[in-house]
């Protein structure tokens, strides 16, 4: 009776993420429809913020650079580097004969309370007042962006009338520990933040994609300006939501936005989902306790059953494993991966619950949000 129980609540979970949970795994949300023009070009800054990045700096500044937008300007913050990260794009500029469109501001020491990337943008949102921009163009050091991306997203902010228009971006897929991670990732992503319901006005959810974000100076003033997420982890989805109070937002799934940090081992990949997985639950063991046991029923649970039942809950099983593959499908095609991953969700998701795990781990050992040498998680202890 509890077997039948478990596999009928497996599979109503899965009725209901496939036909009621703003069909994220669709993938329909994307920057393939173009907006009108506006009349006049608004002037756009773009924020980088950057730590240790002379690997990328130059492909990411020079993309930037190389946007076919009228009206920009780029504010590059070196946030405490100890590599050339401020050389490579000083260089980078000088290069194409655009340093004079591109500002290099040396960050100041970390004051407590703050995440060291915000700390960053904040000082680049401060520069880059100057110029008074219309929208700020939010974005890392490790992305690049295909030359219309601009003019693509402010088409968009201004027929729509948004205060935050986002894509995320593309990231990188080439080695078996990418493959294995990063489709599941962004699925996990969107389940987590249907993006229907993120562009829907009136629903109250709220995500964005921290590589790509482009934002009206005036509605992140009106939130309260970057201190209002100072020591926010996962600071795009906190954005995101401070700025849906201002006004619509949007965001999507893009082609032309590729991440080209490379994740060369699994180490990599579990370091990058154990800094804020634990964020993502506030910090609370029943959230913990409730995360694990709810993936176990929704991925682990119907394999087992399909491999080890019998009757109506094998059947049920089989059928919940059969949805959980299908609806993996649009994503996986995204990245042009066999369509047999989706058979392989659970032992993916499985991974993804040991991460969980760690992350909660890192926290309690002081190690929380580590990233770069900063243990970022401390500032949001007393929270």
């Amino acid at each position: 009776m509890i077997t039948l129980t478990l596999a009928a609540a497996a599979l109503a979970v899965w009725f209901y993420l496939v036909f009621a949970h703003g069909g994220f795994w669709l993938c329909r949300e994307r920057d393939d429809v173009q907006s009108p023009s506006p009349a006049a070009w608004p002037s756009v800054t773009i924020v980088v913020p950057a730590r240790n990045e002379a690997a990328g700096i130059a492909a990411s500044i020079s993309s930037l650079l190389g946007q076919d937008y009228p009206a920009l300007s780029i504010v590059l913050v070196d946030d405490d580097s100890d590599d050339d990260t401020a050389a490579v794009a000083r260089e980078a500029a000088a290069a194409l004969g655009t340093a004079d469109r591109l500002t290099i501001v040396t960050g100041h020491s970390l004051p407590a309370g703050w995440t060291g990337k915000l700390w960053a943008v904040k000082q680049g949102i401060e520069a880059a007042a100057a110029t008074s921009p219309k929208y700020l163009l939010l974005t890392d050091a490790d992305i690049v962006h295909a030359p219309d991306i601009v003019r693509w997203l402010v088409s968009h902010a201004e027929a729509q009338g948004l205060v935050l228009a986002s894509l995320t971006a593309k990231w990188r897929c080439a080695n078996l520990a990418e493959r294995v991670h990063i489709p599941a990732f962004i699925f996990f992503f969107q389940m987590l933040y249907p993006f229907r319901w993120v562009n829907r006005p009136a629903d109250k959810t709220a995500g964005a994609a921290g590589g790509c974000m482009l934002v009206r100076a005036d509605a992140l003033q009106a939130a309260g300006g970057i201190d209002v997420i100072r020591d926010a982890l996962i600071d795009d989805c906190a954005l995101a939501t401070a700025l849906k109070r201002q006004g619509a937002i949007w965001l999507g799934l893009t082609e032309r936005v590729h991440s080209i940090r490379p994740y060369a081992s699994w180490s990599d990949i579990r370091r990058m989902v154990a800094r804020s997985a634990y964020a993502q639950l506030h910090y609370s063991p029943l959230r913990l306790i409730g995360t694990v046991a709810g993936m176990t029923l929704t991925y682990l649970v119907p394999p087992y059953l399909t491999l080890f039942a019998t009757g109506w809950a094998q059947a049920f099983g089989i059928v919940a494993w059969l949805l959980m593959a299908l609806v993996f499908q649009p994503t996986l095609r995204f990245y042009r991966m066999s369509p047999l991953w989706g058979l392989a969700l659970p032992a993916i998701t499985f991974l993804y619950v040991l991460y969980t795990l760690d992350s909660a781990y890192q926290y309690a050992a002081g190690r929380g949000g580590a990233w770069k040498g900063r243990a970022q998680a401390k500032a949001s202890r007393s929270t």
